[in-house]
């Protein structure tokens, strides 16, 4: 299907085109780019080119991007911060849409000791983290220097240090692509889990989140419950102030806050998720690898990927032509300069297949992998 009220050019350089309108019924002038580099949008930095490209600044302007996919057939990727995506050497084919929409603010809830606070999915995650602690509001202070934008944190249910988003979120506002209509989930409307959303498991590419309402504890306790949290602290009693600064300190310690000076920073965070395991299976294990760290999941055992990786035969700075893995943190994948997409899977392939003859234990990659 031809480009509905617009011209496109075959040019591979990035440019801004004001020819390339489309108006899908709507007041909007949305500015379509082309050939547009993603690699530099990500903090993995790899990655080619996406064929349209729109950062869309307003709900209007995500509905009339969505408009201009579907009349086109186009596939559609939302891009965030790109903090948690692995892009193919190849780039997109169809339209990368960016959520650019900005906006906090505190809702008064009927609970004096609690407040609701709206963040529009363009805002900074770590700076939405800062200004609610700066407001002595608690809930949210162990996830301090993820990357990252608003409206990646309820797909991923972004967790760290004994938090995680899902404990906090009542509500995310939506663009349904399927009924093309705004709406309201609830948190249970999103059925969280470890890692896990309906934004990326039953209905993936469904809903373009535009903003997500936390409610929080006016002057709270903060939640120190993490092994390394607790060691910090030493039995002391720390303010919301305190642990967010805390947290910071030991995800420097680990480059797991973006330093562009820290050559171990350009990664995707955590590339593997912690894998969860029966009861019974963990047992068996043990058995074979005495001393095997583990964490109690309710009815299921979790374990650490890093002590995994390690004891598969990989260290910190292992390193695979341009690929390699962080110096200080086993779970951080990470471009050593020049990397391409390529040699990332060969990377995370390797570590897999090595994990997997020596434990029977699947890896599962947290990044999102687009266009391969």
């Amino acid at each position: 299907m031809p480009l509905t009220n617009s011209t496109v050019s075959d040019s591979s350089s990035a440019c801004d085109r004001s020819d390339l309108l489309f108006k899908p019924g709507l007041n909007v002038d949305l500015k379509i780019l082309e050939n547009i580099p993603l690699a530099p949008l990500t903090t993995l930095g790899v990655g080619g080119a996406a064929r349209y490209f729109v950062k869309a600044n307003t709900e209007a302007e995500v509905e009339s991007a969505i408009g201009f996919a579907t009349a086109n057939s186009l596939p559609l990727f939302v891009l965030g911060g790109g903090s948690n995506v692995l892009i193919a050497d190849t780039g997109f084919k169809g339209l990368v849409l960016q959520i650019g929409i900005k906006g906090r603010r505190e809702i008064d809830t009927e609970d004096s000791g609690m407040v609701c606070v709206e963040a529009a999915a363009g805002e900074d995650w770590d700076e939405t983290v800062a200004w609610c602690v700066e407001r002595d509001l608690a809930g949210i202070e162990c996830l301090s220097g993820i990357p990252g934008l608003v409206g990646g944190t309820p797909v991923q249910n972004v967790g760290a240090y004994g938090q995680e988003v899902s404990e906090t979120i009542r509500e995310v506002r939506c663009f349904d692509r399927r009924a093309h209509s705004f709406v309201t989930l609830s948190n249970a409307d999103c059925e969280f889990s470890y890692r896990k959303s309906i934004f990326n498991s039953t209905d993936r590419d469904r809903y373009v989140v535009l903003g997500v309402v936390f409610e929080l504890k006016r002057s709270g306790e903060p939640q120190i419950v993490y092994r390394d949290l607790v060691e910090y602290f030493a039995g002391t009693s720390p303010s919301i102030a305190d642990t967010r600064e805390a947290v910071l300190s030991i995800r420097r310690a680990k480059s797991m806050v973006i330093d562009a000076d820290d050559p171990n920073c350009k990664s995707a965070g955590s590339f593997f998720k912690n894998p969860t395991i029966e009861k019974a299976r963990f047992d068996n294990l043990a058995i074979d690898f005495p001393g095997i760290p583990n964490f109690d999941a309710g009815d299921l055992v979790k374990i650490p990927a890093a002590w995994l990786i390690e004891n598969a035969g990989f260290t910190k700075g292992y390193s695979l032509g341009n690929a390699g893995i962080s110096s200080r943190h086993t779970l951080a994948l990470i471009n050593r300069g020049g990397a391409s997409a390529g040699e990332i899977l060969v990377l995370k392939e390797k570590i897999r297949d090595a994990v997997a003859k020596k434990f029977g234990i699947d890896l599962i990659p947290e990044p999102v992998f687009v266009g391969f």
